[in-house]
């Protein structure tokens, strides 16, 4: 099967190719057109994952395709724009028609799920790995950026952290557990969902924003540096689920969610008048710490002793412990 067919079969016939809401021209010439309406401005990002390094060499591709393309999402939903459209770059080390057709199924039904319709790519022939670029659109001026967070500010997150990677060792068939702990923690992982809705909800609110990818400690110093301010995270505020905490005791389940990455939940500044009218919307909002002046991510226990572990979370061409 040649490229182009391989591209017909699998890819451009998907529902989530026929186009959408601000996608004018789709899968079939030589670019895609986007319609942004006036006063908007594109959010554009790339994600690259490679077998091996992001994700086990043997997978469900069923399960590949959403989490290939989640990973990518969750960062429309760190600027609080509004899901468009991406495009595929898929790098195979052979054609097997039950890996795509799988691969495919996963990838549609993410695609669907966030409002993002596939609009091109690329395939080509070596190790498997899968790069997606995702956009979206964004009122102008209204993007949430990393860089302007405010001492006395609060800093906060959207949901539970650590449950993927409490999952990695179920992932990687080096521990089993309960279905009732292990679902919980695989659908993280797996299966992560962008935080569009909390996103666009926190346009003109929150002051810095970014989604966990490679651990709270370690994303917290993006905003710290972009922002030139300190940020303090208390040990004690850390929102646990029961399933990790069963999973990987208490101060495993705190370790993961410190510095585990993969959780693909925002993490931003709130002036604190904004916290209360949030969560009375209804937005699963918890306050982990403060902004503050100074420099770099603390962590505290809760008697206010600085604890600041060495490792924070994951960085590429760096060796890792």
């Amino acid at each position: 099967m040649g490229e182009f067919e391989l591209i017909r079969h699998y890819f451009a016939a998907a529902p989530c190719a026929q186009g959408g809401e601000a996608v004018a021209l789709g899968i079939g010439d030589d670019c895609a057109l986007l319609s942004l309406p006036p006063g908007e401005q594109l959010a554009i990002s790339t994600d690259t994952l490679v077998a091996g390094v992001h994700f086990p060499a043997v997978c469900d591709p069923f399960l590949l395709g959403q989490r290939s393309l989640a990973v990518a999402a969750s960062d429309l939903a760190a600027m609080g724009a509004t899901p468009i459209g991406f495009t595929l770059a898929l790098t195979l080390p052979e054609v097997r028609a039950d890996w795509l057709q799988a691969y495919a199924r996963g990838l549609n039904q993410m695609a669907q799920a966030c409002g993002l319709s596939l609009i091109g790519g690329d395939t080509t022939r070596g190790p498997l790995s899968l790069t997606m670029t995702v956009f979206g659109r964004v009122p102008a001026g209204q993007a949430l950026t990393r860089s302007g967070a405010r001492a006395g500010d609060l800093l906060c997150v959207g949901g539970e952290l650590g449950n993927a990677a409490g999952a990695l060792p179920l992932v990687l068939g080096q521990r089993q557990a309960d279905p009732a702990v292990a679902d919980p923690l695989l659908a993280h992982y797996w299966s992560p969902q962008p935080q569009f809705a909390l996103g666009q909800a926190l346009r003109g609110k929150a002051t810095a924003a970014l989604d966990i990818s490679d651990g709270l400690l370690a994303d917290c110093g993006h905003i710290a540096k972009a922002s030139q301010v300190s940020l303090q995270v208390e040990l004690d505020r850390l929102p646990l689920s029961a399933a990790l905490q069963a999973f990987l005791g208490h101060a495993g389940a705190q370790e993961a969610a410190l510095a585990g990455g993969d959780d693909y939940v925002l993490a931003f500044t709130l002036p604190e008048a904004e916290l209360e009218p949030l969560r009375a919307a209804g937005w699963p909002i918890h306050m982990v710490g403060r902004a503050g002046t100074g420099a770099g991510v603390s962590l505290v226990d809760g008697q206010g002793q600085n604890i600041t572990p060495t490792t924070r979370g994951y960085q590429h061409f760096r060796e890792q412990p």
